[in-house]
């Protein structure tokens, strides 16, 4: 078995993942708007709200696919809000925060098969031997429970489901501080959710990664989040303990979210109502 990377106690020790004061404008629009949170090491950390409500731009400039206007991104006491320095710099920080998309079908090179998938991450983080990445792959893949004909199959050969083992598997291979998922199951059956939904508690269980939900399904944050954080047009209308915010909410905007899950007596005109109102 290849040598895992060793934590450095002080590091585990340190706050994880802390957001001060985010904001990016686009010309006269503001889409985020001094958004705050913390993740802490090993723990889960749900992003919920409607579409335009931040969310995705927050995430882009979490992993550095955006520059923010203001604020700062700290992991483990190390900024992330400059620039980086160079290409040891960018890796370091590609290696931190990895993410699995809706659609891994996406992400993944379709004319590499899954083990190359996975094995090209250890390749690029990692001075392995070919036996040693060889092994790693195929740990990895059995701790998200695909075997070695997945890993010889192009990525078109497999279900949604095991599609998204896989951007699993290859975001796990850089041993990431926090994995963000961002609607990753949202294009998944319901019952592929659960066996995806279960698979990530048990590998933060054994792995100790933080992660971070992006999503509007509150049925997920409510089953696999310790802490909430719900945006409305770019600002954090509340947040905290998952179970506290999802049963007792305090901001209208959290409360037109939960009304708008469809259950019996649900009435569609008078959410649409409410919803025209909050927008107004």
């Amino acid at each position: 078995m290849p040598p895992r990377r060793r934590r450095d106690p002080a590091v585990t020790s340190a706050p994880g993942l802390v957001v001060r004061g985010l904001r990016k404008t686009y010309g006269a629009h503001t889409a985020v708007d001094d958004v705050s949170f913390t993740l802490a090491p090993g723990s889960s950390l749900g992003i919920v709200g409607e579409s335009g409500s931040g969310k995705t731009t927050t995430v882009r400039m979490l992993v550095g696919l955006e520059r923010a206007d203001a604020g700062t991104v700290t992991l483990d006491g190390r900024d992330r809000s400059a620039r980086p320095r160079g290409r040891s710099e960018r890796l370091a920080r590609a290696r931190e925060i990895q993410m699995v998309f809706q659609d891994p079908y996406l992400s993944l090179d379709p004319r590499v098969t899954v083990g190359g998938c996975v094995d090209e991450v250890l390749r690029l983080h990692f001075r392995l031997a070919p036996a040693a990445r060889r092994a790693r792959v195929a740990e990895l893949l059995d701790q998200v429970g695909l075997g070695p004909r997945e890993a010889a199959a192009l990525p078109r050969a497999l279900s949604g489901g095991q599609r998204q083992r896989v951007a699993i598997a290859r975001a796990l291979a850089a041993e990431p501080r926090v994995l963000v998922l961002d609607e990753a199951v949202a294009a998944l059956d319901v019952s592929i959710q659960a066996q995806i939904l279960e698979l990530l508690t048990r590998i933060r269980r054994e792995a100790g990664v933080g992660y971070l939900f992006v999503t509007h399904d509150l049925g997920v944050v409510r089953h696999v989040t310790d802490d909430l954080v719900v945006l409305h047009h770019g600002r954090i209308a509340e947040s905290g303990p998952t179970s506290r915010v999802l049963t007792t909410p305090e901001h209208p905007y959290t409360r037109l979210l939960l009304d708008s899950v469809p259950r019996r007596g649900w009435d569609p005109a008078r959410i649409a109502q409410q919803r025209a109102a909050a927008s107004g």
